[in-house]
């Protein structure tokens, strides 16, 4: 049978995610150390699990309200005002999701429409790029570069703005850099955005691990609140991949229409998760300084020694990624993370699974153990010495 005419055009047209690719190869392999995923090594604080195991012992096990449980969005509210100083309404302002990744989607199906443009830099996430097309519009790339440690300049957004351009996506920080842009760089930024009527979606999953300086939320930057759609949750900053929640705080009448789509698409988020969730926004800010502190600390080990081989690492001041450039190599980010998955049995990603201009360089996480890291990159140091010798 020819399924071929039956399915939609736009989502048979997007590649797979270049991320569980080397993770699905890498899984049917022995004596693999992965540094492909971005998922903390922490478990959920204990706190936190227990709020969710008590909501399941009480029988709360039915629907929530589809913009998800009152107390959820007040604590949300109260959160962002705390840490970002951005005042949000819980009764208009806040939509709970199945994990930022819904937000994102749903947020990009409001507003995206045929013809529309949108900008994404790159490298970056890779979800952007397929679900804009996905949602009927255009993605616009905007290539960062290396030496401005991949933040987003005023110039480089002005230059790919047409009359067709909707809203701007702002991934920091970043997946895969590590890039973060700091609360000058926004406000470099917010008087284009401006002059050209955009929107922002700003994906602040990883605000919370920020390194040297104060997490910043677009949202805060002077006149940028009402423009932007911030999307964010649980999973990084609290160890909470599985519980699959995020949320958008946005303009209502954004939210609004996201609301409705949640409701037809998804109904409402995880009952148990929500419940969670209210502890970890209550109770755990130190939870947060904790996991950072230790990811700060592999943050600089992996890139001194990623520097000290030879591969040059700009020190990244957010998420737990780092993004060495291979290039000395010789090998395409492909053959490098293939050559490396098969020799030493060390898992990356290639660079070039987050946008072209990603090549010659590799994404390696450190959301692991010190042992499981250390070990990682002995087994690269190996690799690089050998690919030296080789050449002579």
């Amino acid at each position: 049978m020819d399924y071929d005419r039956f399915l939609n055009s736009r989502i048979k047209n997007s590649k797979p995610s270049g991320i569980r690719k080397f993770f699905d190869i890498a899984n049917e392999m022995d004596n693999v150390i992965s540094l492909s995923i971005g998922e903390p090594d922490f478990k959920t604080p204990w706190h936190i699990r227990q709020k969710g195991i008590d909501s399941l012992e009480k029988g709360k096990t039915w629907y929530t309200p589809n913009r998800g449980l009152a107390q959820l969005r007040e604590e949300i509210c109260k959160y962002f005002e705390r840490r970002f100083d951005v005042t949000y309404s819980p009764e208009t302002d806040v939509l709970v999701t199945v994990g930022g990744s819904e937000a994102i989607d749903g947020a990009l199906r409001c507003i995206a429409e045929e013809g529309d443009e949108i900008l994404i830099p790159q490298p970056s996430f890779v979800c952007y790029e397929p679900l804009t097309s996905m949602a009927g519009a255009t993605p616009v790339i905007i290539e960062t570069k290396a030496e401005n440690e991949f933040r987003l300049t005023p110039q480089e957004l002005e230059e790919k703005i047409t009359d067709k351009t909707k809203m701007l996506i702002l991934p920091f920080p970043n997946n895969p850099t590590g890039g973060s842009m700091s609360k000058e760089d926004y406000e470099a930024i917010a008087p284009v955005i401006e002059k050209h009527n955009l929107l922002v979606l700003s994906d602040e999953i990883y605000a919370e691990l920020s390194y040297g300086s104060k997490p910043v939320s677009f949202a805060s930057i002077k006149g940028m609140k009402e423009r932007t759609i911030v999307i964010s949750g649980f999973s990084k900053s609290y160890a909470m991949t599985g519980w699959r929640l995020g949320y958008a705080l946005g303009p209502k009448e954004i939210i609004a229409q996201m609301t409705k789509l949640h409701q037809y698409a998804i109904m409402s988020a995880p009952t148990t998760a929500q419940y969670a969730a209210i502890e970890a926004l209550k109770n755990g800010d130190s939870d947060i300084e904790e996991m950072r502190e230790q990811y700060d600390m592999r943050r600089r080990l992996i890139v001194d020694s990623f520097n000290a081989m030879g591969l040059s690492c700009f020190e990244p001041k957010g998420a737990f990624y780092v993004f060495p450039c291979i290039k000395s190599t010789g090998l395409s980010s492909e053959d490098f993370a293939s050559k490396l998955l098969l020799s030493k049995r060390v898992a990356v990603v290639p660079g070039n699974a987050f946008g072209d201009c990603g090549e010659g360089f590799v994404r390696v996480s450190y959301s692991y153990s010190l042992s499981h890291i250390k070990e990682a990159l002995k087994r690269i140091k190996e690799f690089i010495s050998e690919l030296e010798n080789e050449k002579k």
